[in-house]
């Protein structure tokens, strides 16, 4: 009888630390929900295997990257500022755990390109010097990164979009000397580079047909929206990102 117990108990200790996952058992769980489009469930388990291992490098950017997407299309203020500030966090500490990888710096950028704006034009001019100091980094470590590619094409953009006497009050009055460096061209090439080196993801394509469209040339716009529309989806917005450019197209 005494036996039996200790086979059941035996048995459970067993089962139980069978069922135990580690670390790197939930950050493979998160990358399939990551490729599987399950964007809520990706960062769960990425946010599980932070809690095993805070340092955990690939985790926390990984973490970053599915709560920016889940921030990019939440219509509740609330929870989108939280996705985003999340997103800052886990990037920040991809960072400081690994220096050296290009994908930390990437996130980074990226995360707070989108708390930028929410913020006010001060804030905001912080947060783009930020957002360019790691994007550069980025690309110094990996210079074909293409998240980087585009975040720096991006930047470009949208400090052009801000027209010239907000750009002008930046640049003298508000510390922003490097707002001063922004052009449509190099949002241009930066962009075109993205696309090339990562030609089937969506996203590059629908930013690069904006810069296309901004820059006055309506048919390489055109050209890239349709792109769009022809590629699979691998993203967990890229449903989103079609809608937008087929209202691209319709708009001419």
């Amino acid at each position: 009888m005494r036996a039996l117990q200790y086979l059941s108990a035996g048995m459970l200790l067993a089962a139980s630390m069978a069922g135990a996952q580690t670390a790197a058992d939930h950050t493979a769980l998160g990358d399939k929900e990551y490729v599987a489009m399950n964007a809520p469930a990706a960062l769960q388990h990425y946010e599980e295997a932070i809690k095993l291992d805070p340092n955990n490098y690939e985790a926390l950017w990984k973490a970053s990257r599915s709560a920016v997407d889940l921030g990019s299309y939440e219509r509740n203020e609330e929870k989108r500022g939280l996705y985003y500030r999340n997103a800052e966090l886990y990037a920040r500490r991809a960072v400081a755990a690994n220096p050296g990888d290009a994908e930390g710096h990437f996130n980074l950028a990226r995360s707070l390109g989108k708390n930028a704006l929410s913020q006010g034009p001060k804030a905001r001019i912080k947060y783009a010097k930020d957002v360019r100091i790691h994007a550069l980094e980025c690309l110094k470590i990996d210079p074909k990164q293409a998240g980087c590619l585009h975040v720096m094409g991006m930047w470009n953009a949208e400090v052009m979009r801000l027209g010239g006497f907000t750009r002008m009050m930046a640049k003298n009055f508000l510390g922003g000397q490097i707002f001063g460096s922004a052009s449509w061209p190099e949002a241009k090439r930066y962009m075109e580079e993205s696309v090339a080196a990562e030609p089937d993801r969506i996203i590059h394509h629908l930013d690069l047909g904006g810069v296309y469209r901004d820059m006055g040339d309506k048919a390489k716009a055109r050209a890239e929206f349709e792109a769009v529309m022809k590629l699979p989806n691998r993203d967990y917005n890229d449903r989103q990102f079609k809608a937008e450019a087929d209202a691209g197209i319709r708009a001419g």
